[in-house]
């Protein structure tokens, strides 16, 4: 669980932007919108070579 310490004087924007942050690194919204919607195999299994094609490169 990602969390984040506001220090006195912090706006909740700041903590906000740190927790963003935080997510994007970890890779906690790609994750989520991943699993937003159903993906049939085939289309899963097509976005995983394109993905590792693009690794390749």
């Amino acid at each position: 669980m990602v969390g984040v310490k506001v220090r006195i004087g912090d706006t909740i924007e700041k903590a906000l932007r740190i927790l963003k942050k935080k997510l994007d690194k970890e890779g906690v919204m790609k994750v989520a919108k991943a699993h937003r919607f159903y993906d049939k195999p085939s289309v899963k299994k097509r976005a995983k070579s394109k993905a590792a094609l693009k690794y390749r490169r």
